[in-house]
Protein backbone atom coordinates (compact mmCIF):
# COMPACT_ATOMS: atom_id res chain seq x y z
CA UNK A 1 0.00 0.00 0.00
CA UNK A 2 2.88 2.20 0.83
CA UNK A 3 4.20 1.32 -2.45
CA UNK A 4 1.57 1.97 -4.48
CA UNK A 5 -0.77 4.81 -2.82
CA UNK A 6 1.87 6.51 -0.48
CA UNK A 7 0.93 6.78 2.51
CA UNK A 8 3.89 6.09 4.97
CA UNK A 9 3.89 2.58 6.23
CA UNK A 10 2.83 3.58 9.95
CA UNK A 11 -0.49 4.74 8.06
CA UNK A 12 -0.64 1.71 6.58
CA UNK A 13 -0.42 -0.57 8.81
CA UNK A 14 -3.05 1.39 10.74
CA UNK A 15 -5.16 1.05 8.10
CA UNK A 16 -4.77 -3.21 7.50
CA UNK A 17 -5.68 -3.41 11.16
CA UNK A 18 -8.72 -0.94 10.52
CA UNK A 19 -9.57 -3.28 7.42
CA UNK A 20 -9.20 -6.53 9.29
CA UNK A 21 -11.45 -5.00 12.19
CA UNK A 22 -14.25 -5.08 9.25
CA UNK A 23 -13.81 -8.32 8.58
CA UNK A 24 -14.06 -9.44 12.27
CA UNK A 25 -16.95 -7.41 13.10
CA UNK A 26 -19.32 -8.30 10.19
CA UNK A 27 -18.12 -12.14 10.70
CA UNK A 28 -19.76 -12.24 13.94
CA UNK A 29 -22.69 -9.87 13.32
CA UNK A 30 -23.53 -12.48 10.66
CA UNK A 31 -24.80 -14.35 13.63
CA UNK A 32 -27.26 -11.63 14.56
CA UNK A 33 -29.26 -10.93 11.96
CA UNK A 34 -32.33 -11.37 13.24
CA UNK A 35 -36.08 -11.11 11.82
CA UNK A 36 -39.31 -10.42 13.90
CA UNK A 37 -43.25 -11.90 14.49
CA UNK A 38 -45.48 -9.41 14.50
CA UNK A 39 -48.67 -9.96 16.74
CA UNK A 40 -51.24 -10.80 14.04
CA UNK A 41 -54.72 -8.62 13.48
CA UNK A 42 -56.41 -12.07 13.13
CA UNK A 43 -56.58 -15.08 15.51
CA UNK A 44 -56.06 -17.31 12.69
CA UNK A 45 -52.75 -15.60 11.07
CA UNK A 46 -49.24 -15.84 11.80
CA UNK A 47 -46.93 -12.93 10.29
CA UNK A 48 -43.22 -12.89 10.12
CA UNK A 49 -40.21 -10.76 8.74
CA UNK A 50 -37.60 -12.19 7.27
CA UNK A 51 -34.08 -10.38 6.29
CA UNK A 52 -32.73 -11.84 3.15
CA UNK A 53 -29.67 -11.20 1.03
CA UNK A 54 -30.14 -8.25 -1.32
CA UNK A 55 -28.46 -9.92 -3.89
CA UNK A 56 -24.53 -9.39 -6.31
CA UNK A 57 -23.29 -6.19 -5.18
CA UNK A 58 -21.22 -3.43 -7.44
CA UNK A 59 -18.94 -2.23 -5.01
CA UNK A 60 -16.68 0.69 -6.24
CA UNK A 61 -13.72 1.71 -4.19
CA UNK A 62 -11.39 4.41 -3.96
CA UNK A 63 -7.32 4.86 -3.98
CA UNK A 64 -7.24 6.58 -0.64
CA UNK A 65 -7.95 3.53 1.65
CA UNK A 66 -7.59 0.71 -0.89
CA UNK A 67 -7.87 -1.81 1.50
CA UNK A 68 -10.36 -0.18 4.01
CA UNK A 69 -12.65 0.44 1.35
CA UNK A 70 -12.92 -2.69 0.17
CA UNK A 71 -13.57 -4.88 3.52
CA UNK A 72 -15.84 -2.45 5.00
CA UNK A 73 -17.99 -3.41 2.07
CA UNK A 74 -17.13 -6.86 1.18
CA UNK A 75 -17.19 -8.11 4.74
CA UNK A 76 -21.07 -7.18 5.51
CA UNK A 77 -22.37 -7.74 1.81
CA UNK A 78 -20.48 -11.25 2.23
CA UNK A 79 -22.16 -11.62 5.91
CA UNK A 80 -25.18 -11.04 4.28
CA UNK A 81 -25.13 -13.68 2.17
CA UNK A 82 -24.67 -11.38 -1.32
CA UNK A 83 -21.82 -12.10 -3.65
CA UNK A 84 -19.53 -8.99 -4.63
CA UNK A 85 -17.95 -7.61 -7.26
CA UNK A 86 -15.24 -4.80 -6.46
CA UNK A 87 -13.89 -2.15 -8.81
CA UNK A 88 -11.03 -0.61 -7.31
CA UNK A 89 -9.60 2.61 -8.40
CA UNK A 90 -7.30 2.34 -11.67
CA UNK A 91 -4.48 4.26 -8.75
CA UNK A 92 -4.56 1.25 -6.62
CA UNK A 93 -5.51 -2.40 -8.05
CA UNK A 94 -2.55 -3.91 -6.26
CA UNK A 95 -3.98 -3.55 -2.73
CA UNK A 96 -7.33 -4.70 -4.15
CA UNK A 97 -5.76 -8.05 -5.78
CA UNK A 98 -3.62 -8.56 -2.18
CA UNK A 99 -6.98 -8.28 -0.62
CA UNK A 100 -8.21 -10.83 -2.98
CA UNK A 101 -5.84 -13.49 -2.97
CA UNK A 102 -6.16 -13.02 1.01
CA UNK A 103 -9.90 -13.86 0.50
CA UNK A 104 -8.97 -16.70 -1.03
CA UNK A 105 -6.74 -18.63 1.59
CA UNK A 106 -9.62 -17.51 3.91
CA UNK A 107 -12.01 -19.41 2.82
CA UNK A 108 -13.98 -17.60 1.06
CA UNK A 109 -15.26 -19.83 -2.16
CA UNK A 110 -14.16 -19.13 -5.20
CA UNK A 111 -16.73 -16.60 -7.18
CA UNK A 112 -18.43 -15.09 -4.03
CA UNK A 113 -15.64 -12.21 -4.44
CA UNK A 114 -14.42 -10.47 -7.63
CA UNK A 115 -12.29 -8.21 -8.51
CA UNK A 116 -12.41 -6.74 -12.11
CA UNK A 117 -10.13 -3.95 -13.26
CA UNK A 118 -9.98 -1.51 -16.37
CA UNK A 119 -11.89 1.01 -18.10
CA UNK A 120 -13.61 2.79 -15.29
CA UNK A 121 -16.47 4.14 -17.26
CA UNK A 122 -17.02 1.15 -18.72
CA UNK A 123 -17.01 -1.22 -15.43
CA UNK A 124 -19.16 1.19 -14.27
CA UNK A 125 -21.80 1.26 -16.91
CA UNK A 126 -21.80 -2.82 -16.80
CA UNK A 127 -22.75 -2.87 -13.74
CA UNK A 128 -25.24 -0.32 -13.86
CA UNK A 129 -27.13 -1.70 -16.78
CA UNK A 130 -27.05 -5.84 -15.01
CA UNK A 131 -30.19 -6.58 -13.64
CA UNK A 132 -28.04 -9.02 -11.69
CA UNK A 133 -26.43 -6.72 -9.82
CA UNK A 134 -29.32 -5.46 -7.30
CA UNK A 135 -27.14 -3.02 -5.48
CA UNK A 136 -24.11 -0.35 -5.82
CA UNK A 137 -22.11 0.89 -3.19
CA UNK A 138 -19.74 3.81 -3.47
CA UNK A 139 -16.87 5.71 -1.88
CA UNK A 140 -15.75 8.24 -4.03
CA UNK A 141 -16.00 12.37 -5.79
CA UNK A 142 -19.74 13.63 -5.10
CA UNK A 143 -20.06 14.09 -8.99
CA UNK A 144 -19.42 10.30 -9.13
CA UNK A 145 -21.90 9.13 -6.84
CA UNK A 146 -24.36 11.58 -8.52
CA UNK A 147 -24.07 9.88 -11.78
CA UNK A 148 -24.49 6.08 -9.91
CA UNK A 149 -27.18 7.11 -8.63
CA UNK A 150 -28.91 8.34 -11.63
CA UNK A 151 -27.82 5.64 -13.32
CA UNK A 152 -28.93 2.89 -10.85
CA UNK A 153 -32.43 3.74 -11.62
CA UNK A 154 -33.26 2.40 -14.54
CA UNK A 155 -32.76 -0.81 -12.81
CA UNK A 156 -34.19 0.48 -9.88
CA UNK A 157 -31.15 -0.66 -7.41
CA UNK A 158 -30.60 -0.26 -3.66
CA UNK A 159 -27.57 2.22 -3.16
CA UNK A 160 -25.52 3.56 -0.76
CA UNK A 161 -22.68 6.07 -1.37
CA UNK A 162 -20.20 7.99 0.86
CA UNK A 163 -19.38 11.03 -0.83
CA UNK A 164 -16.44 14.17 -0.36
CA UNK A 165 -16.77 16.26 2.54
CA UNK A 166 -15.85 19.63 3.97
CA UNK A 167 -15.52 19.02 7.18
CA UNK A 168 -14.87 22.02 10.27
CA UNK A 169 -12.88 21.62 12.78
CA UNK A 170 -13.99 24.63 15.43
CA UNK A 171 -12.14 25.28 18.25
CA UNK A 172 -13.56 27.55 20.91
CA UNK A 173 -11.69 29.76 23.98
CA UNK A 174 -12.47 27.18 26.43
CA UNK A 175 -10.61 24.10 24.43
CA UNK A 176 -7.77 22.84 25.88
CA UNK A 177 -5.16 24.19 23.20
CA UNK A 178 -2.61 20.99 23.32
CA UNK A 179 -5.25 18.64 22.88
CA UNK A 180 -7.00 21.04 19.75
CA UNK A 181 -3.73 20.87 18.13
CA UNK A 182 -3.03 17.37 18.41
CA UNK A 183 -6.89 16.48 17.01
CA UNK A 184 -6.84 19.29 14.76
CA UNK A 185 -3.09 17.89 13.03
CA UNK A 186 -4.24 14.54 13.47
CA UNK A 187 -7.65 14.87 11.33
CA UNK A 188 -5.69 17.56 8.83
CA UNK A 189 -2.80 15.85 8.09
CA UNK A 190 -3.37 11.44 7.86
CA UNK A 191 -2.81 10.68 4.66
CA UNK A 192 -1.45 14.06 3.60
CA UNK A 193 -5.05 14.87 3.70
CA UNK A 194 -6.30 12.93 1.01
CA UNK A 195 -9.25 11.37 3.40
CA UNK A 196 -12.75 12.64 2.75
CA UNK A 197 -13.33 12.91 6.64
CA UNK A 198 -9.76 15.13 6.88
CA UNK A 199 -10.87 18.61 8.54
CA UNK A 200 -11.28 20.97 5.64
CA UNK A 201 -11.45 23.92 7.50
CA UNK A 202 -10.16 25.08 11.19
CA UNK A 203 -12.37 27.76 12.43
CA UNK A 204 -10.72 29.24 15.92
CA UNK A 205 -12.66 31.69 18.13
CA UNK A 206 -10.84 35.24 18.18
CA UNK A 207 -9.71 34.63 21.84
CA UNK A 208 -7.01 32.35 21.38
CA UNK A 209 -6.71 32.29 17.89
CA UNK A 210 -3.30 33.83 18.16
CA UNK A 211 -2.22 31.44 20.44
CA UNK A 212 -3.43 27.82 18.38
CA UNK A 213 -1.79 29.10 15.56
CA UNK A 214 1.34 29.63 16.83
CA UNK A 215 1.15 26.03 18.63
CA UNK A 216 -0.47 24.19 15.49
CA UNK A 217 2.12 25.72 12.70
CA UNK A 218 4.94 24.42 15.33
CA UNK A 219 3.17 20.98 15.71
CA UNK A 220 2.53 20.86 11.55
CA UNK A 221 6.54 22.07 11.06
CA UNK A 222 7.74 18.65 12.82
CA UNK A 223 5.81 16.70 10.48
CA UNK A 224 8.35 14.89 8.47
CA UNK A 225 7.98 14.55 4.45
CA UNK A 226 9.78 11.55 2.87
CA UNK A 227 9.85 7.73 1.61
CA UNK A 228 7.21 6.44 3.63
CA UNK A 229 9.06 3.51 3.88
CA UNK A 230 11.22 4.93 6.73
CA UNK A 231 9.70 4.83 10.04
CA UNK A 232 10.40 8.91 10.64
CA UNK A 233 8.16 9.81 7.85
CA UNK A 234 4.72 11.77 8.68
CA UNK A 235 3.92 12.66 5.25
CA UNK A 236 4.10 10.79 1.97
CA UNK A 237 3.50 11.88 -1.44
CA UNK A 238 0.06 12.99 -3.00
CA UNK A 239 -1.77 10.46 -5.59
CA UNK A 240 -0.98 12.25 -8.61
CA UNK A 241 0.32 15.09 -10.36
CA UNK A 242 -3.30 16.31 -10.86
CA UNK A 243 -4.06 16.40 -7.15
CA UNK A 244 -0.78 18.78 -6.52
CA UNK A 245 -2.17 21.34 -9.71
CA UNK A 246 -5.59 21.39 -7.55
CA UNK A 247 -3.94 21.48 -4.79
CA UNK A 248 -1.89 24.69 -6.41
CA UNK A 249 -5.27 26.05 -7.82
CA UNK A 250 -6.72 26.16 -4.13
CA UNK A 251 -3.58 28.47 -2.80
CA UNK A 252 -3.30 30.78 -5.79
CA UNK A 253 -7.31 31.40 -5.59
CA UNK A 254 -7.13 31.93 -1.62
CA UNK A 255 -3.71 34.51 -1.98
CA UNK A 256 -5.37 36.13 -5.08
CA UNK A 257 -8.14 37.08 -2.54
CA UNK A 258 -6.29 38.22 0.48
CA UNK A 259 -5.09 35.12 2.10
CA UNK A 260 -1.55 34.74 3.62
CA UNK A 261 0.76 31.80 3.67
CA UNK A 262 1.31 31.10 7.33
CA UNK A 263 3.24 27.86 6.41
CA UNK A 264 4.60 26.11 3.29
CA UNK A 265 2.66 26.88 0.05
CA UNK A 266 4.45 25.37 -2.36
CA UNK A 267 5.56 21.85 -3.96
CA UNK A 268 8.37 20.17 -2.00
CA UNK A 269 12.14 20.31 -2.50
CA UNK A 270 11.47 15.92 -2.71
CA UNK A 271 9.98 17.12 -6.28
CA UNK A 272 7.51 14.81 -7.89
CA UNK A 273 3.89 15.18 -6.12
CA UNK A 274 5.32 15.93 -2.66
CA UNK A 275 3.72 19.21 -1.33
CA UNK A 276 5.02 20.86 1.91
CA UNK A 277 2.37 20.95 4.37
CA UNK A 278 0.97 24.06 4.19
CA UNK A 279 -1.11 26.74 6.54
CA UNK A 280 -3.05 29.24 5.56
CA UNK A 281 -4.23 32.41 7.49
CA UNK A 282 -7.16 34.95 6.88
CA UNK A 283 -9.18 32.61 4.74
CA UNK A 284 -12.89 34.04 4.04
CA UNK A 285 -15.85 32.26 2.13
CA UNK A 286 -15.95 33.42 -0.89
CA UNK A 287 -12.11 31.21 -1.33
CA UNK A 288 -12.43 27.52 -3.10
CA UNK A 289 -10.18 26.18 0.28
CA UNK A 290 -13.61 27.71 2.27
CA UNK A 291 -16.26 26.24 -0.12
CA UNK A 292 -14.62 23.06 -1.57
CA UNK A 293 -12.87 19.82 -0.65
CA UNK A 294 -8.86 20.43 -1.10
CA UNK A 295 -7.92 16.90 -0.52
CA UNK A 296 -4.05 17.92 0.20
CA UNK A 297 -1.94 19.02 3.44
CA UNK A 298 -3.95 22.43 3.46
CA UNK A 299 -4.91 23.73 6.82
CA UNK A 300 -7.07 27.06 6.07
CA UNK A 301 -7.39 29.09 9.53
CA UNK A 302 -10.45 31.01 10.49
CA UNK A 303 -11.35 33.10 12.93
CA UNK A 304 -14.82 33.30 14.06
CA UNK A 305 -16.38 35.43 17.13
CA UNK A 306 -19.39 33.38 18.75
CA UNK A 307 -20.74 29.88 18.75
CA UNK A 308 -23.74 30.79 16.32
CA UNK A 309 -20.89 31.96 13.95
CA UNK A 310 -19.20 28.93 14.07
CA UNK A 311 -22.28 26.73 13.88
CA UNK A 312 -23.58 29.23 10.49
CA UNK A 313 -19.97 29.04 9.02
CA UNK A 314 -19.69 24.84 9.91
CA UNK A 315 -23.14 24.45 7.97
CA UNK A 316 -22.37 26.72 5.15
CA UNK A 317 -21.68 23.82 2.40
CA UNK A 318 -23.52 21.55 0.70
CA UNK A 319 -21.60 18.61 2.31
CA UNK A 320 -22.02 17.13 5.53
CA UNK A 321 -19.78 14.08 6.53
CA UNK A 322 -17.59 14.46 9.23
CA UNK A 323 -16.77 17.91 11.89
CA UNK A 324 -15.22 18.27 14.75
CA UNK A 325 -15.26 19.91 17.66
CA UNK A 326 -13.08 20.95 20.83
CA UNK A 327 -13.89 22.61 23.84
CA UNK A 328 -14.33 21.56 27.40
CA UNK A 329 -17.70 22.80 27.81
CA UNK A 330 -20.26 20.10 28.14
CA UNK A 331 -23.29 22.01 27.45
CA UNK A 332 -21.64 23.59 24.10
CA UNK A 333 -20.68 19.74 23.81
CA UNK A 334 -24.06 18.63 23.11
CA UNK A 335 -25.83 22.37 22.08
CA UNK A 336 -23.31 22.13 19.03
CA UNK A 337 -22.71 18.76 18.51
CA UNK A 338 -26.67 18.46 17.45
CA UNK A 339 -26.52 21.35 15.53
CA UNK A 340 -23.96 20.58 13.28
CA UNK A 341 -25.00 18.96 9.56
CA UNK A 342 -23.02 16.18 9.32
CA UNK A 343 -23.22 12.48 9.72
CA UNK A 344 -20.20 11.96 12.31
CA UNK A 345 -18.81 14.27 14.58
CA UNK A 346 -16.09 14.42 16.66
CA UNK A 347 -15.66 15.75 20.42
CA UNK A 348 -11.92 16.94 21.73
CA UNK A 349 -10.43 14.25 19.11
CA UNK A 350 -9.49 14.39 15.40
CA UNK A 351 -9.84 10.31 14.52
CA UNK A 352 -12.97 9.10 15.10
CA UNK A 353 -13.66 6.44 12.62
CA UNK A 354 -14.08 2.73 14.15
CA UNK A 355 -16.44 -0.10 13.05
CA UNK A 356 -18.21 -0.90 15.73
CA UNK A 357 -20.10 2.95 14.84
CA UNK A 358 -21.93 4.06 11.75
CA UNK A 359 -20.04 5.95 8.94
CA UNK A 360 -21.87 8.22 6.52
CA UNK A 361 -23.02 11.48 5.96
CA UNK A 362 -25.64 13.95 5.23
CA UNK A 363 -26.69 16.38 2.75
CA UNK A 364 -24.33 15.90 -0.34
CA UNK A 365 -22.08 13.69 1.51
CA UNK A 366 -24.24 10.34 0.84
CA UNK A 367 -26.58 8.17 1.67
CA UNK A 368 -26.59 5.05 4.15
CA UNK A 369 -24.14 3.94 6.62
CA UNK A 370 -20.94 1.75 6.77
CA UNK A 371 -19.95 -0.08 9.85
CA UNK A 372 -21.88 -1.20 12.63
CA UNK A 373 -24.88 -2.74 13.06
CA UNK A 374 -26.51 -0.07 11.01
CA UNK A 375 -24.29 -0.81 8.14
CA UNK A 376 -25.16 -4.46 7.63
CA UNK A 377 -29.13 -3.16 6.98
CA UNK A 378 -27.88 -1.93 3.87
CA UNK A 379 -27.13 -5.12 2.20
CA UNK A 380 -30.65 -6.84 3.41
CA UNK A 381 -34.17 -6.96 1.37
CA UNK A 382 -37.40 -7.62 3.83
CA UNK A 383 -39.83 -10.04 3.26
CA UNK A 384 -42.91 -10.31 4.88
CA UNK A 385 -44.67 -13.26 5.25
CA UNK A 386 -48.25 -14.10 6.33
CA UNK A 387 -49.26 -17.66 7.20
CA UNK A 388 -52.99 -17.74 6.98
CA UNK A 389 -56.06 -20.49 7.89
CA UNK A 390 -53.96 -21.92 10.83
CA UNK A 391 -57.13 -22.29 12.90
Amino acid sequence: MTLEQGKPMKEALGEVNYGASFIEYFAEEAKRIYGDIIPPTLSDRRLLVLKQPVGVVGAITPWNFPLAMITRKVGPALACGCTVVVKPSEFTPLTALAAADLALQAGIPAGALNVVMGNAPEIGDALLQSTQVRKITFTGSTAVGKKLMAGSANTVKKVSLELGGNAPCIVFDDADIDVAVKGSLAAKFRNSGQTCVCANRILVQEGIYEKFATAFIKAVQSLKVGNGLEESTSQGPLINEAAVQKVEKFINDATSKGANIMLGGKRHSLGMTFYEPTVVGNVSNDMLLFREEVFGPVAPLIPFKTEEEAVHMANDTNAGLAAYIFTKSIPRSWRVSESLEYGLVGVNEGIISTEVAPFGGVKQSGLGREGSKYGIDEYLELKYICMGNLG
